[in-house]
């Protein structure tokens, strides 16, 4: 199964072709993504710009056309509102306009995806990504189960409760006092391995709804401008 992930959710702007595959019945891993392009540009401001042209590289790069695609995987956040909508609605037009299901994943799920296979078993994992105004998205992962999130925080208020080792916004990592993992960001592998119960089995996508976790900045400035004049 071709699969195409894509990811605003951070500032990383993050495009794939992954190919997944149904493991053995015995295996530990039910299902193997392998990828065969991927491009990531770290650039908060070039989410719009540069999303469109990655995707067109990684289909040349792995000698694919649009027409070969199955399905496409969405980082649905949490993330500020103009970036995460940005992958968001990419991923949506490519759906409607190839007739292709589209699975929304939390983007905290596709960086402990990609951080399970260094945990020891019984471990939790604390994933952490930038929310801004001093504040984190965050989760916690057992087994590679998420087992409480995702939401926002300051770093202080995060619940880390038995967390063992922390992912996430290498600028954020350091505010918990715990053995740091290398993932930052969602990859295309992680993405589609969130996703994975569902595509194989081709389920009926669920609506892609955004993780804000708040309201937007320009709707709460709209709010104290009512209150202001008493409208």
């Amino acid at each position: 199964m071709l699969v195409l992930s894509v990811d605003t959710a951070t500032p990383a702007v993050t495009a794939g072709l992954v190919e997944l595959e149904q493991a053995a019945p015995d295996a530990a891993v039910p299902a193997k993504a392998r990828t065969l392009a991927s491009r990531v540009r770290v650039d908060p401001r070039a989410h719009a710009e540069v999303l469109t042209p990655q995707i067109l590289e990684c289909l040349t790069e792995a000698d694919r056309s649009r027409a070969d695609l199955d399905a496409i995987v969405v980082g649905i956040g949490p993330g500020p509102f103009t970036g995460l909508r940005v992958g968001m609605a990419t991923a949506a037009a490519f759906g409607d306009a190839l007739g292709l299901p589209v699975y929304g994943v939390c983007s905290l799920d596709a960086i402990a995806a990609d951080a399970v296979s260094d945990l020891t078993p019984g471990s939790e994992l604390l994933v952490v990504t930038d929310a801004r105004r001093r504040e984190v998205y965050w989760a916690r992962y057992r087994d590679g189960v998420r087992v409480a999130g995702p939401d926002v925080a300051k770093p202080s208020d995060v619940d880390m409760a038995q967390a063992t080792v922390v992912a996430g916004s290498a600028s954020h990592v350091d505010f918990f006092d715990l053995p740091v993992l290398p993932v930052e960001t969602p990859s295309p592998a992680g993405l589609v391995q969130a996703a994975a119960a569902d595509l194989l089995t081709r389920a009926v996508p669920a609506a892609l709804v955004p993780l804000y976790l708040r309201r937007p900045d320009a709707v709460e400035k709209s709010y104290r401008a009512l209150d202001r004049t008493g409208a």
